[in-house]
Order: C-alpha cells, then structure tokens, then sequence
C-alpha cells in the first residue's frame, strides 16, 4: 500500500534541501566570484543576463535585482538571441549565461555568436565541466546535487541556488559601489517602498492647519479650536511665539474627569510640556516610528523651538506608509 505523506513533511524536506545547497554553495565561492564581480565594477557597459526555461525566468529576477541596486542590466532569452535579440549586445556589455546542465542546444548555438562579439561571458552554472564552463571567461559554481523533488526532475534546488548566487552577485556589486538609501530611493520612487524612503515630513505638514493657542487660553477657547482643524490637538506657545506644550483630546478628557470647575481652566492647566516632536526635514516614516513607540497620532512639527505645523498618523495612511 502506497504510504501518503504529511504535506508539512514534504515540504520541510524541500527546503531543507534547498537550505542544504546554498550553504554548500557558500564553500563553493572563489576567486571566480571575486573575478566577476572586478569584471561588472569595471565595465563601461551593461550585464545582459540570458538563459532559457526556468533558468530564464531566474534570469530576468536577476536583471530586476540589478537595475533596482545600480547595476544596468537586461534580459534576452537564448532561444530568441540566435533570431535577432542578438543585436541588443552592445561594446563592453558582459553577458551572464545561466544554465544548470551547462549544455543546453540554445547555449552551444549561443555561445560561439558572443565570442565572437568580444564580450566578457560569465557563466552561472551546476556543472563545471560543461560546455559553458569551458568556454566562459568566469564560473560562478551553482552546483545542486540532486533536485528537491523525489523524481530529480524538476528545476527546484538548482534554481534556488542560482537565484541566491545572483543576489550575492547583486548585493556584492551594491556594497562596493557605495549604493544608498537614496540611491535606492531614486530607483524606487512609486509606491509605499519608495515613499518610505524618499518622503519626509516637510512633504506633508504643509497641507494641514497650524493650532496654536496662548497659555492663558480659556478651555473653551482650547476645545473651540481643537475642533476647527480637525487635527485632535494644538501646539501651546508663549508670547514670544516658543513652543511650551500640547493639547490633546485626550488632555481634555483627562483634566474634565480630575476638575469640578472645568470650564475655569485654561490650555496650560491640560497641556503637556515639552511634547514630542519632529523636525521638516525628517523622513516621514521615522515620524511614524515615532508616534507607534509612543502611541500617539499626532506630531507637532518644530524647529528650533519654533511650531511649524502639525503631521497626522492619518496623514501616513494616507500615503500608504502604514
């Protein structure tokens, strides 16, 4: 009788396979690597990445790593490169050969037509005695012993360990070119990814009222303009125009509950001093760090002791940074 297993096993044992090749493939590192990556600091011209079946498919994650860290690359399909494609290499480009076998019809074709264009040719494969590696310039070993599969059929654990090898390619050429936050940030400018790191506060105060009232402001007067702008608080200065404290909803409610003679208090008998704020030019998912640390919704925004503005927690929701 045919044994079922249990689901969780299978995939248990799938990834520890897969975790198995990867670390096997950090013993396989060499000067290859080391090689490649001097051959794509150095290049005047752009990594082109090409394979075929889930090879290609593991190269076009690669080229989308690249371009999205500072390496300019592109993505041609080997079957397509013998009818045509093969006109998108340019001067000084270097090609990036992914294959497991090494042997592949498309890359025996393949690789006769880019020697003969004089580009470097790296290749990314399992097998170091194929045909690719015998005639690249660079071999970075991608070995996978068996698949993860029982059949050893399926691209599983090969693709796993190309897939990690092109990140550590991408992330070593990221780390030595001095790539930044905002280098990132100007090749990510859409969505809540690029917003996280681009957008700062001064981004987003400027749309929203400024609540300010005296010390001596009578309690009702507080509320009064709570209630007018609608952001749940107002900054408290003093003559001179200098931040002094908050008031908060919650600081009304509070001192309603703790003063009989409620309507006789005035904004510095419910604020709070020295309140939490945050500066222009800080990065408005730091503002949100902060108000999540002290569980708060509002901040007031300062500088130098002078009240700019307000940023609101609905504010960040709106730009899609919670």
């Amino acid at each position: 009788m045919k044994v079922i297993k249990n689901p969780k096993t299978i995939a248990r044992s799938v990834l520890l396979a897969e975790a198995e090749a990867i670390r096997n493939a950090i013993d396989l590192l060499d000067d290859q690597f080391d090689a490649a990556v001097e051959t794509l600091l150095t290049t005047t011209g752009r990594l082109v990445v090409t394979g075929v079946g889930k090879s290609a498919l593991i190269g076009q994650k690669i080229v989308a790593t690249m371009n999205s860290t500072g390496t300019p690359a592109l993505f041609m399909h080997a079957a397509d490169a013998i009818h045509g494609d093969l006109g998108m290499i340019q001067d000084n480009d270097v090609v990036l050969i992914i294959s497991k076998s090494g042997n592949t019809t498309e890359i025996k074709v393949l690789l006769p037509l880019l020697k003969r264009t004089g580009v470097r040719l790296i290749a990314l494969v399992s097998a170091r005695d194929s045909y690719l590696a015998q005639h690249a310039d660079h071999v970075l070993h991608a070995y996978a012993e068996h698949e993860a599969d029982p059949l050893n059929l399926a691209p599983t654990t090969s693709t796993t360990v190309a897939l990690a090898l092109g990140d550590a390619l991408a992330v070593s050429l990221l780390e030595l070119r001095g790539f930044t936050r905002q280098d990132f940030a100007r090749y990510h400018p859409g969505g809540s990814l690029g917003k996280k790191l681009y957008l700062k506060v001064a981004d987003i105060f400027p749309h929203n009222q400024c609540p300010q009232v005296l010390p001596n402001t009578t309690i009702k007067d507080v509320i009064f303009t709570i209630s007018a702008n609608r952001l749940g608080a107002t900054a408290v200065v003093d003559e001179s125009g200098l931040l002094v404290g908050i008031v908060t909803d919650g600081d009304i409610r509070r001192v309603a509950y703790e003063h009989d003679s409620f309507w006789q208090l005035c904004a510095q008998d419910a604020m709070t001093p020295q309140p939490v704020c945050v500066a222009p030019d800080e990065y408005a998912v730091a503002a949100l760090q902060l108000m999540q640390e002290r569980d708060i919704t509002q901040l007031i925004v300062a500088e130098a002791g002078r009240v700019h503005g307000f940023v609101h927690l609905h504010d960040l929701l709106k730009e899609g940074l919670v």
